[in-house]
């Protein structure tokens, strides 16, 4: 069973930026395609931005288009997500999983607090 960890979250004031890490275990991830969901207080997890195994990355999200960047190392085990110019709105717990996840694989996720 594989097994997600992500880190990298934290406080930081809106236009600001993080880089969040997602290291995977338990399995080798490289022929899947991964994503970053995110789930906000009162909202159902949602899907953020999704890579494919050779690295192309897609979102139905427009309010992160042209702010967050996806990226994977295969040979690490490791998916990131760059997130620029930080809103409020962006507050969630993010998780990574393949996707579409595997609903027995949710990690702990990693917090984002993005206020002033």
């Amino acid at each position: 069973q594989v097994q997600f960890v992500e880190s990298g979250g934290g406080l930081v004031q809106p236009g600001g930026s993080l880089r969040l890490s997602c290291a995977a275990s338990g399995t080798i991830f490289s022929s899947y395609a991964m994503g970053w969901f995110r789930q906000a207080p009162g909202k159902e997890r949602e899907l953020v931005v999704g890579i494919s195994w050779s690295g192309r990355s897609t979102t139905d999200d427009d309010s992160v288009k042209g702010r967050f960047t996806i990226s994977r190392d295969n040979a690490k085990n490791m998916v990131y997500l760059q997130m620029n110019s930080l809103k409020p709105e962006d507050t969630a717990v993010y998780y990574c999983n393949r996707n579409p996840p595997d609903g027995r694989t949710w990690g702990q996720g990693t917090q984002v607090t993005v206020s002033s």
